[in-house]
């Protein structure tokens, strides 16, 4: 039986919008990227197989490659990673019946890119920090140096779950200063969850493409005040991840 095949959908754009004539998208060999038009929007599709599947790492790279290159020459809305509809007509459909919430939020993020500021705590540095203002935490650490593991199993869960309430103070407060520090320079911002137990800050900003140089200087100057402690990385421009996206649109 031959494979059947349908599109998968990276994002909505403004109709003039063409993909370039070499981009590539998901699957294995990649699918060519083009854009269906209706009305004042199109949607960045290129053809899969239904029963192929998706979600291997190449795949996620030329989806997100593919959308924050679009969203250095135009606005976006990123649709859900692994959307995939029958065929023209039912991308025709979704444009067709969200029209007007498409093309306004595009209008907003007219000259706007997201970045992300990620930062995680030098471990050694933030523990030997806590312990020394914390007398409680530092006398089980003494409890616990050198002692075997199984001898000193509870007062090691004690100094770890003490270690994480630390963090989790912490990384509060460091993404409250963050946003303080450079949120000015944006037009939105949204702190996201923690990928990792020591991560120190973790905040998606939204910024105008006019404001991107003293942004990113005040990441810098934010990020140098706190080198020893903070491994801190400016990740972007980016395509509007955290901000809007056509799933979240359609509802």
């Amino acid at each position: 039986m031959a494979q059947q095949n349908g599109l998968f959908i990276y994002g909505i754009v403004p109709s003039d919008v063409e993909p370039t004539a070499d981009a590539e998208g998901v699957g294995n060999p990649p699918g060519k990227v083009g854009a269906i038009q209706h009305g004042e929007l199109a949607a960045l599709v290129s053809e899969v197989g239904l029963e192929e599947p998706l979600g291997r790492p190449d795949d996620l790279t030329a989806y997100e490659r593919l959308l924050d290159g679009t969203a250095l020459v135009a606005p976006v809305l990123p649709v859900r990673f692994g959307t995939v509809v029958t065929g023209e007509d039912a991308v025709a459909e979704l444009l067709e019946a969200h029209h007007e919430r498409f093309a306004a939020a595009l209008d907003e993020l007219e000259d706007h890119v997201q970045y992300t500021v990620h930062g995680r705590f030098d471990e050694q540095e933030f523990i030997g920090g806590f312990l020394a203002g914390n007398e409680s935490a530092a006398a089980l650490a003494d409890q616990v140096r050198g002692r075997p593991e199984a001898e000193s199993r509870e007062q090691r869960i004690r100094l770890g779950e003490l270690i994480s309430q630390a963090v989790e103070l912490r990384r509060e407060a460091e993404n409250r200063e963050l946003i303080d520090a450079v949120g000015r320079y944006a037009v939105a911002n949204v702190p996201r969850q923690p990928s990792h137990e020591l991560d120190a800050v973790n905040v998606a900003f939204l910024v105008g493409t006019d404001d991107e140089e003293e942004f990113i200087a005040s990441v810098e100057e934010f990020a140098e005040q706190r080198r020893d402690l903070i491994r801190m990385r400016l990740i972007g421009p980016l395509a509007p991840y955290d901000f809007v996206s056509a799933h979240q649109l359609v509802g």
